[in-house]
């Protein structure tokens, strides 16, 4: 049997000192880890108990945007006031995302840091994972391919990122804020996970003994007009075969401003850039909808069990819009 130790971090600094040691993982409402640790994916030599930190705050900046401790639970984020108010997407996404149990468990930080819920990644009984074993293959490739990656894929990977939450966040530009032992620094949303590229083990840029101190987003008073859709194939809780994050500025009937982001289509939350670009300045018309949910797509490289992704996460996109356009009062 393997020797696991475990510590309580009395506070940031002490929790960094003890995951030095190679192979210490954090753990805080571990929905997502001990399941790992079970089945054996997951094999740390020591638990970094940081649930007891001083980082649950939610608080409003000085500038207006708003600033989310790590540790504050997933429910209590999702029904905070200023959530609610400011950065309605986010609330939405978290509620969509699973039971009220796992909510009241589960962590901001932890969710960023949830691994691929790939079915070849989370049975051992499939020898072929690169993400579990470096170098052995992937078999989903010729697999069951319905859950995985149209976007950002590539021939070593191609599992989706399963968080809502981190979708909500690539679309309200939030920024990652990380402790470790080189110090504070911080990292865009957008940027904190990785493609798979010809490393798929590795999911994000975090440095060995970084913490994930908050979460901040800026100010974005149009994100008070946004939404989440999330497309599964049971209403019970599943993950997203897609999902859109999308807030919208509406002025005079023409798009000032708009953020679009993707989940379940990639690696990572998948920022809409395209689509984006496109909308801006541009008088809301069907047409122009239609256009977008085709540019937020554009490069897809699906797979024969996924490629209905391609046209669902489209029309998924123009859904998303029209939503926030018609709460907003314009049309269609």
């Amino acid at each position: 049997m393997q020797s696991i130790f475990y510590d309580r971090a009395r506070d940031v600094n002490h929790a960094i000192e003890l995951a030095r040691e190679p192979g210490a993982k954090f753990i805080g409402g571990g929905t997502n880890l001990l399941d790992l640790y079970k089945s054996g994916i997951e094999k740390p030599v020591r638990l970094v108990d940081v649930s007891r930190l001083a980082l649950s705050r939610i608080e409003a900046l000085p500038d207006g945007g708003l600033r989310i401790g790590a540790m504050a639970t997933n429910t209590a984020v999702a029904t905070s006031p200023l959530v609610r108010q400011r950065y309605r997407v986010l609330s939405e996404a978290l509620l969509n995302g699973a039971t009220t149990q796992l909510r009241n468990m589960a962590t901001v930080g932890g969710n960023l840091l949830q691994r691929t819920r790939c079915y070849y990644f989370t049975d051992p009984a499939f020898s072929h994972c690169n993400k579990r074993d470096p170098g052995s293959g992937c078999d989903a490739l010729d697999g069951h391919q319905r859950i995985h990656a149209i976007l950002g894929a590539s021939e070593h990977c191609i599992a989706t990122h399963p968080s809502d939450m981190a979708v909500a966040l690539a679309a309200l530009d939030a920024v990652v804020l990380l402790q470790g032992p080189d110090g504070e620094r911080q990292v865009p949303l957008v940027d904190f996970h990785r493609l798979p590229e010809d490393h798929p083990e590795i999911d994000t840029v975090i440095r060995p003994g970084e913490l994930i101190t908050a979460v901040e987003l800026p100010p974005m008073p149009f994100a008070r007009n946004s939404h989440y859709l999330k497309v599964r194939d049971r209403a019970s809780y599943a993950f997203a075969l897609v999902s859109v994050a999308a807030a919208v500025d509406l002025e005079h009937g023409s798009i000032r401003d708009v953020r679009i982001a993707l989940g379940g289509v990639a690696h990572k939350p998948w920022r809409a850039a395209e689509a984006e670009t496109l909308l801006r300045g541009q008088a809301v018309s069907s047409e122009l909808l239609a256009r977008a949910g085709e540019a937020a797509v554009n490069g897809a490289r699906p797979y024969p069990g996924n490629a209905f992704k391609v046209q669902l996460a489209q029309r998924a996109v123009v859904r998303a819009l029209q939503t926030v356009i018609r709460k907003s009062g314009g049309q269609p």
